[in-house]
């Protein structure tokens, strides 16, 4: 059976290869950086502080283990090995959910609470020094549109609810 001819790829322009270079390397390096900054500020990395931050935004501080790979945008594995390495500093809990169903969910402690409340400062100095100063209002205005469209493209569930109303 013959196999069906390969699609042309229609190669970027030397513009878009340089766009697409700096891009590249921002997706390589702020989160590298944001990882870094949180490690030796607060001894969390970033996707456990982005459980803690989800968590902290819940309603009770509890969230669904599904509900909460969503937000965190990690898969339910990687989840589950954050949560039980919070869990063992006493940052989260686990439990079965009160609907009577065989699911499990995260409740952040007061511990937990303590810990974002104390990482959140030393966060957002460096988000602000890495890009929010480092930018013009228009500069960060264009990059959080241009990003909305890309994570639209990939998945349009990802975004927040304000994003995808306006």
């Amino acid at each position: 059976m013959p196999s069906a001819p390969p699609e042309e790829v229609l190669w970027l322009t030397d513009d878009q290869q340089c766009s697409w270079a700096s891009v590249a390397a921002l997706l390589m390096t702020l989160p590298a950086t944001l990882d870094a900054q949180l490690r030796a500020d607060a001894g969390l990395n970033l996707f456990e502080y982005h459980v803690l931050v989800a968590l902290g935004e819940a309603p009770e501080r509890t969230v669904g283990m599904s509900d909460l790979a969503a937000l965190s945008r990690g898969s339910l594995s990687r989840l589950s090995h954050a949560v039980g390495r919070l869990e063992r500093s006493g940052l989260v809990e686990r439990r079965a959910c009160s609907d009577g169903r065989r699911r499990m969910e995260a409740r952040l402690t007061e511990a937990g609470w303590q810990k974002l409340v104390s990482a959140a400062p030393g966060h957002v100095r460096e988000v602000r020094r890495l890009v929010v100063d480092a930018l013009s209002d228009d500069q960060l205005a264009a990059l959080g549109s241009a990003s909305a469209t890309v994570v639209a493209a990939i998945d349009p569930g990802l975004l927040p609810s304000a994003q995808q109303r306006g």
